[in-house]
């Protein structure tokens, strides 16, 4: 699936208010309701980067990002954020397992995200 990096308005140096933003179909297809966080694979990173999933905003209309200072680090070391207004960076996430997705680096910024 195809998610582009999301910030909530506030690009903190520390990596605060990063994420990514899933379409609601593809959270539909690939996200359970049940799951209270996901693993997520990012490059050049040991180890698989928890991140919590708030129930009442990612399952709601408006809002459905995965939000983690983890990958706001990741993001913000590799160069990534902060990017200019509607030029987010976009990723491929690759589900992995259960709950387990990889990302990859996919190119320039699409608006249907």
């Amino acid at each position: 699936m195809i998610v582009k990096a999301y910030n909530n308005g506030t690009h903190n140096r520390n990596g605060a208010g990063y994420g990514f933003k899933v379409s609601i179909a593809d959270r539909d297809e690939f996200f359970k309701p049940e799951w209270t966080s996901i693993l997520v694979e990012l490059p050049e990173v040991d180890e698989p980067v928890e991140v919590k999933l708030d129930p009442a905003s990612f399952w709601s209309e408006t809002s459905h990002e995965l939000v983690s200072l983890e990958v706001g680090k990741w993001l913000r070391r590799n160069g990534l954020a902060p990017w200019h207004v509607g030029n987010a960076p976009v990723f491929v996430l690759e589900a992995v397992s259960e709950n387990r997705f990889r990302v990859e680096k996919a190119g320039k910024s699409s608006s249907k995200i």
